[in-house]
């Protein structure tokens, strides 16, 4: 038996968590078994589901044309250990093979008619959406009945990364059934690029209004389960995203920047002109929507890629088992890791005379809504370095090598990412799994310090936040800005303005805490002077608009960053002053005010989730 935590969160997530579900699991075992019986397991098993990592096309052809013949079943998923904790759910099988999650992968070069036949081996009608022409006007539905067959004739269409799925009911998003999803990729040439496609499939069950079981998977596994990827320095990386459930996925790159090349969904894709395709480390993808990401690692060590909302990758919320012992396991759900292996003759960068800081983090009491406060400092920054809560801007100078000392005052361990930055590995802040060979970056414990070393290639917005107990560190304050300044160029906090979203506690939704406060001082600012916005989203999840405003009209500002890079000249436009951000992405951008009065805005008026400030130029 698990406590249920919906993957948006919905109660209050904190480091008790995790011993209350073993307690229970160990206290009722009879509860629990009678609950897992309830959610569908028989004493008969069903076939196992194999983990699909999509690098084999279903079916076959015959004179341009594929053949496919799926059939729709019950199938035991293990989602995490192959011999952990399952569940028995209906998925796609292609006929005479294993069933698989995520269901077979559809994959053919334009040009292609396919001829698919669908068999319906449940006892309740299924709906099938995402088998047609791309690209398309409106979603196609084809329902199948118990027992029954449906033949699909259709072409192919337009090159570019689609998804398939069935569904057998209305969606609901207390009981989410995407695991019934699979792949579908039209190719520009007969030759199959060098790629890999990944699917992102939920599934999760509602016991009642505490307890619940989730299953977040990536090509069919859950971290630390799912595939552990390997390149070399130097090596082409083209990646095809499909997220097949009903929930955006903001997912965020350790280390790299990559190229954003194209975005789509069942209906149709669009790839981006060169002059439009910008630079991120962190991408949403919305639900049944697709991305295509191309990137190259520049050093060598162990890397991330995950989504960033908390509650997909933190254990209490994002397994399908109990959960280990506080400390035991740092992350599950959403993950890949990867392994990055120097390239021949490869050598560590120099790094001459660093600058040295030292970031103190320490417990302050607890305010507002939050059950803990963190406080920061910056020791040797002046005024500006005193301890705040969320933290205090960092400013750094890009191409100059700074070592940052860590020091942890708090009861529990803690460790540093240092978002957006392209640094060494064994310094990117993500306990057991940073670094190279056998070495691996401890978690910093309490009453200890670590040293981390930073490189800052690029000028712009970045971010520093906590890796570790992520929900209640990081809504206690564990995070603040990183603000890359090129050489010469000093900080002006009178026409820099930096703007950090997040959350005042844990609970979802919840109050928003913006630059550390729930509504902003007034501001007074120059007329006709360039100004800097630097908005930042390190909430624990959703994504939320900034606007800025004149009386009820939005303004006029320029984008010019995103992540830390500078944007296309192609994006960088003026126009209206709104901008949705998801978790994990910072964006710049430039407004020269004429004289008058104006309120900057984030989130919804008129709900908790909203934040405000006027803001005077004169």
């Amino acid at each position: 038996m698990t406590l249920k935590f919906p993957l948006t969160s919905g109660v209050l997530l904190n480091e008790t968590t995790a011993i209350l579900r073993a307690a229970i699991s160990a206290r009722y075992p009879v509860v629990a078994l009678a609950l897992l019986l309830a959610c569908g397991r028989s004493t008969s098993a069903p076939a196992r589901v194999q983990s699909n990592d999509n690098r084999t096309p279903a079916g076959h052809m015959r004179n341009g044309v594929l053949h496919l013949d799926l059939e729709v079943r019950l199938a035991r998923w293990y989602p995490e250990a192959d011999e952990g904790a399952w569940v028995d759910v209906p998925v796609f099988a292609e006929q005479g093979k294993p069933p698989q999650v995520p269901g077979p992968l559809i994959r053919v070069p334009t040009g292609t008619t396919i001829e698919l036949t669908v068999e319906n081996r449940l006892d309740s009608t299924i709906t099938l959406h995402g088998l047609l022409t791309h690209p398309a006007s409106a979603l196609d539905s084809t329902p199948i009945a118990p027992r029954e067959r449906h033949t699909f004739r259709f072409a192919a269409g337009a090159p570019g990364t689609y998804l398939y799925w069935a569904n057998l009911h209305p969606d609901d998003p207390d009981n989410e059934r995407e695991q019934l999803a699979g792949g579908f990729v039209v190719d520009a040439t007969s030759s199959v690029p060098d790629d890999r496609v990944f699917v992102i499939n939920i599934w999760s069950e509602t016991i009642d209004s505490l307890h619940g079981r989730n299953a977040l998977a990536i090509n069919g596994k859950a971290w630390p389960n799912s595939e552990r990827l390997t390149y070399t320095v130097g090596d082409s990386v083209r990646w095809r995203w499909i997220n097949a459930s009903q929930r955006n996925h903001p997912m965020h790159l350790h280390g790299f920047f990559f190229r954003v090349e194209g975005y789509g969904s069942t209906l149709r894709d669009t790839m981006l002109a060169p002059d439009k395709s910008p630079l991120a480390v962190t991408q949403s993808i919305a639900p049944r929507h697709t991305a295509l990401l191309a990137w190259s690692p520049s050093r060598p060590g162990n890397w991330l890629f995950h989504c960033h909302l908390a509650f997909h990758v933190i254990p209490e919320a994002a397994r399908l088992d109990s959960v280990p012992a506080p400390g035991h396991e740092h992350m599950a759900g959403l993950v890949l890791g990867m392994t990055i292996e120097p390239s021949p003759g490869w050598q560590d960068a120099e790094r001459p005379d660093p600058r040295q800081l030292r970031l103190v983090i320490d417990e302050r009491p607890a305010h507002l809504d939050s059950i803990r406060t963190i406080a920061i400092t910056i020791e040797g920054e002046g005024p500006a370095g005193a301890a705040r809560s969320p933290g205090p801007v960092l400013v750094v100078t890009r191409d100059q090598p700074t070592d940052v000392t860590v020091v942890n005052q708090l009861a529990q361990p803690t460790a540093i990412h240092w978002h957006g930055l392209e640094l060494e590995s064994w310094s990117d802040g993500v306990a057991g799994m940073s670094g190279h060979g056998a070495m691996r970056a401890p978690p910093v414990m309490p009453g200890d310090s670590f040293v981390a070393h930073l490189t800052m290639p690029r000028a712009g917005t970045f971010i520093y936040h906590t890796h570790l107990h992520d929900v209640t560190q990081l809504t206690g304050g564990l995070y603040g800005p990183i603000v890359v300044l090129p050489p010469g160029q000093p900080w002006d906090p009178s026409r820099d303005h930096v703007v950090v979203l997040g959350w005042d506690g844990p609970t979802d939704p919840p109050f928003l805490l913006v630059n550390g406060t729930r509504s902003g001082p007034a501001l007074t600012i120059s007329a006709g002077v360039e100004q800097r916005l630097r908005l930042v989203n390190i909430g624990p999840a959703r994504k939320y608009p900034f606007a800025l405003r004149r009386d009820t009209s939005l303004v006029s500002w320029q984008p010019v960053g995103r992540d830390g890079a500078d944007l296309p000249t192609a994006l960088t436009t003026p126009g209206p002053a709104r901008r949705v951000l998801d978790v994990g992405s910072t964006f710049d951008v430039h407004w020269t005010p004429a004289r008058g009065r104006y309120r900057l805005e984030v989130g919804t008026a008129g709900t908790p989730q909203y934040w405000s400030q006027v803001i005077i130029a004169r």
